[in-house]
């Protein structure tokens, strides 16, 4: 009986809570003390507000009963979209039972958003169709459910809830542009990417050309040699593995607005993304969280959920070279209020054997190039300028 008792306890306010709205407490709660107040003040009135409160929580009462044993899924168009890309969900709401259900008011959230439609009665076997569409205006990794039906009047008193389905996250990627990466690193690796570079020596071969003074004789290819009656020297494609280190700053302090902030993250999910098309090992940093992708359609994701962070350390640096002391390349991506100076001393702390840039985005600049002591500074007034920048540092 004690544990009867104490799972009653627990399970009461929520079970009370769920059928009837604070609303409709403070409403119960009117009708019964006006009618216990009558017989004290004899106030005609009294009655009045006791009768319409009590018949308003019994109408209440009578239309949240019937039959609401729906089942529902969801199916979306695209689980992966970009900034601007609409979405289709479509709804289908069936009765599995034998008996005939009522109809009911169905809720859909889609991030802080919520789409409602009404559900119809349904005879036994018989479905119910909806499509809901919407645009992703802003990037998000963005829950859409789960469906829930509501039953009950108008005034919200009474109600009787219900969730069908699950919830389905829609990853909402940044807006990006096709690049050519740069190439830096170690030369002659096994696992490493041909270059435009033609070489003499090197594992990826390329082609044969005559000998000429200097030239190191164990390149020479002597059966080629041998066929033309002149030396002829083995020619390679320089290969090199270019391992990359991506950080973006994401104080909100670095940036003179939300849009700012935005670009940046194009930016940064632009070189990443390329960066894995070429199957360059990349790992990514933002504040105190890291990113390994292995592709660009799970680094696109870890973008959708980038947030800003007031407590970031200023040296981006700093938890930088923690994952990645030995990278070919270290990019960094700041807004426009990034002093100088400090991106002096984040350069600073970057291996000297590297190549370091970092991208300063600035819509009131035009876009530009300069070149510092152990870093280059690029400065990008727009994200459709990034492929340019991005070819003249080649």
């Amino acid at each position: 009986m004690r544990r009867a008792l104490a799972k009653a306890r627990k399970v009461a306010p929520g079970w009370l809570t769920s059928y009837v709205s604070p609303l409709g407490w403070c409403v119960l709660a009117l009708g019964v003390a006006s009618l216990a107040a009558f017989p004290a003040l004899g106030w005609h009135e009294l009655i009045v507000i006791a009768v319409i409160t009590l018949v308003m929580e019994a109408a209440g009462l009578i239309m949240s009963l019937g039959n609401t044993a729906f089942k529902a899924t969801l199916k979306l168009s695209e689980r992966r979209i970009t900034v601007g890309d609409t979405v289709d969900v479509d709804v289908e709401v069936a009765n599995p039972g034998k008996t005939p259900t009522v109809s009911a008011e169905g809720e859909l959230p889609m991030g802080e958003a919520h789409e409602s439609f009404r559900i119809p009665a349904l005879a036994p076997g018989h479905t119910k169709s909806q499509r809901v569409q919407f645009r992703a205006a802003t990037r998000a990794v963005l829950p859409v459910g789960p469906l829930s039906i509501r039953k009950g009047d108008p005034f919200g008193l009474i109600r009787h809830e219900q969730s069908l389905s699950e919830a389905i996250n829609v990853y909402i990627h940044p807006r990006t542009v096709r690049l050519n990466t740069l190439s830096s690193g170690l030369a002659r690796d096994l696992e490493g990417g041909p270059t435009e570079q033609v070489v003499d020596d090197d594992l990826d071969f390329y082609g044969l050309r005559e000998y000429r003074p200097g030239d190191d004789m164990r390149n020479v290819h002597w059966l080629s040699s041998a066929k033309t009656g002149t030396l002829m020297i083995r020619q390679y494609d320089a290969t090199k593995r270019t391992d990359t280190s991506l950080t973006l700053a994401s104080n909100p302090g670095d940036y003179l607005d939300e849009q700012e902030f935005e670009t940046a993250v194009s930016v940064a999910a632009s070189i990443g993304a390329q960066c894995l098309m070429d199957s360059r090992p990349l790992v990514s940093h933002v504040s105190t969280h890291d990113c390994q992708a292995h592709n660009p359609t799970q680094f696109l994701d870890w973008c959708s959920g980038i947030t800003p962070d007031m407590d970031e350390n200023p040296n981006l640096a700093a938890n930088t070279l923690k994952t990645s002391p030995d990278a070919s390349f270290y990019f960094f991506v700041i807004g426009s209020l990034g002093e100088l100076e400090r991106l002096r001393r984040i350069a600073a702390a970057v291996p000297s054997e590297s190549v370091c840039v970092i991208f300063s985005v600035d819509r009131s600049q035009a876009s530009s190039i300069r070149q510092y002591d152990g870093f280059t500074l690029a400065t990008l007034g727009k994200l459709d300028e990034l492929p340019l920048v991005m070819e003249a540092l080649r």
